[in-house]
C-alpha cells in the first residue's frame, strides 16, 4: 500500500513540475490534473486483491480474471510492454476517467492544439471533472469556436506511470476490452510527439492484429459475432462521418459567403442526425452512439476523426514488410524519431496499394445488409 501511494505522490509532482514549468496560466489545469491522477492511482489495488476481497462480485471477478488472460497474452503474443500496467484496478464510481474538450472553428475542421510538456501538442484538453470541462468549453464557445465534449474510458500515461483497468470499461464485451488494453499498450512502444495521427493510427493497427490474434486463440462463436457485429457498427458509423466531413470540408473551401457557408453547415448537421437514425435502424435499434449527438453537432465533433484511422493501412502493410512484431516495433520506433512530414509520405505510401485494391479508404467501406 506505501508503495502504491508513494507513487501516486510522485505522480503528482511530476504534473505539477510541469505546471510550474508552463507558467501561472496553466497552474489551474496542471494542478487539477495532479490531482486527478492522484485520486486514480490511489485508488488502484493489485486485480489478485480484488479476486481475494470476499466483497467483489462474481461478475467482476469474473471480467478481472479475463483482464489477467489479456495482459498476459499481450507481454507473451503481442510483445506489449511486460510493466506494471493494467495490473490494478480502480473502481471510479463515475461514468469516464476523463472529459475531453475538442473545439475548432466555426468555417473550419481544423483542431484547435494544445501543447503540454509531456505529451506535446494534442487535439484536445482532458479534466478529471465534467464541471471543470464544461466550464472550459464555455470559455471556448465564447471566442466562437465549435465544441464538444466527450467523455474517455481509458487512456494512456505512455509508460510514466501503471496504467489500472478501470470501472469505466471493465464491463466491456472482452473483444472490446482486449481491443482496449492492447491499443493502451501500444502507446508505451511508440510515440511521436506532436503527433497525434502517428500515435493513434499505430495503436489501432496494433488493436486490430491484436484482437484477430486473440480471438483466433480464445475466441467461441458468440465472442466473434458479438465482436463482428460492433466492427460492423463502428465501421457503418465511421464512413458516415467522414462522408459528411468532407461535405463540410467542400463547403468550407467554397468561394460562399460566410452567411451561406454557415446555412449549408446547419443543413448538413442536420442530414448527418437524420442519416444516422436510418443507420441506427438498420442495427436493429442499437444505441450505443446516441451520447455522440447529446450536444449541438458541430465542427468539434469531426475534428479528429480522421486521426485515428488514416495511416492504419500503412502500418499494416508495414507489419506484413517487417514480418514480426518486434521488426515492425523497431521501425515504427525508427520512423517516430524522423521528420513528421517524411514519416507522414512514408505511411501514406506504403498505405496506398491497400486503399487502391478497395478503390477507397477502408473506413469509407460500408456494410451492404
Amino acid at each position: 500500500m506505501k508503495i502504491r501511494y508513494r507513487t501516486a505522490l510522485l505522480a503528482s509532482a511530476a504534473i505539477l513540475a510541469a505546471a510550474l514549468s508552463g507558467g501561472c496560466a496553466q497552474l489551474g489545469y496542471y494542478m487539477q490534473a495532479a490531482q486527478g491522477q492522484y485520486s486514480l492511482m490511489a485508488q488502484a489495488r493489485p486485480i489478485d486483491d480484488w479476486l481475494a476481497d470476499p466483497a467483489t462480485g462474481d461478475k467482476l471477478k469474473t471480467k478481472l480474471q479475463r483482464v489477467k488472460e489479456i495482459r498476459r497474452f499481450a507481454a507473451a503474443e503481442l510483445e506489449l510492454p511486460d510493466n506494471g500496467s493494467y495490473k490494478f484496478y480502480a473502481d471510479l464510481k463515475r461514468p469516464f476517467v476523463l472529459w475531453n474538450v475538442v473545439a475548432a472553428p466555426a468555417l473550419s475542421l481544423e483542431p484547435t492544439k494544445w501543447c503540454f510538456p509531456i505529451a506535446g501538442c494534442v487535439n484536445y484538453r482532458g479534466y478529471y471533472s465534467k464541471e471543470a470541462a464544461q466550464a472550459f468549453a464555455g470559455e471556448l464557445r465564447a471566442q466562437g469556436l465549435d465544441v464538444q465534449i466527450g467523455g474517455v474510458p481509458a487512456y494512456s500515461t505512455l509508460g510514466w506511470f501503471n496504467d489500472p483497468v478501470l470501472s469505466t470499461f471493465i464491463q466491456y464485451p472482452d473483444g472490446e476490452l482486449a481491443r482496449l488494453v492492447f491499443h493502451e499498450l501500444a502507446h508505451q512502444v511508440a510515440y511521436a510527439k506532436d503527433d497525434s495521427q502517428f500515435n493513434e493510427s499505430f495503436a489501432v493497427a496494433v488493436e486490430e492484429v491484436g484482437v484477430e490474434r486473440w480471438m483466433a486463440r480464445f475466441g467461441d462463436e458468440k465472442m466473434r459475432r458479438a465482436y463482428t457485429d460492433y466492427e460492423s457498427r463502428k465501421k457503418d458509423f465511421l464512413a458516415l462521418l467522414m462522408k459528411y466531413r468532407a461535405e463540410l470540408k467542400a463547403n468550407y473551401d467554397s468561394d460562399a459567403a460566410e452567411a451561406e457557408k454557415l446555412e449549408t453547415k446547419a443543413k448538413l448537421f442536420q442530414s448527418l442526425k437524420g442519416d444516422y437514425q436510418v443507420l441506427k435502424a438498420s442495427w436493429g435499434g442499437y444505441a450505443g452512439y446516441d451520447r455522440w449527438f447529446a450536444e449541438p453537432l458541430s465542427n468539434a465533433h469531426l475534428a479528429s476523426i480522421a486521426t485515428y484511422h488514416d495511416f492504419v493501412p500503412g502500418f499494416r502493410t508495414l507489419l506484413r514488410q517487417e514480418k514480426s512484431l518486434s521488426a515492425f516495433y523497431a521501425a515504427v520506433k525508427r520512423m517516430a524519431t524522423e521528420d513528421k512530414g517524411q514519416r507522414h509520405q512514408q505511411l501514406a505510401d506504403l498505405g496506398q496499394p491497400a486503399r487502391m485494391a478497395s478503390h477507397e479508404s477502408p473506413i469509407m467501406t460500408t456494410r451492404q445488409e
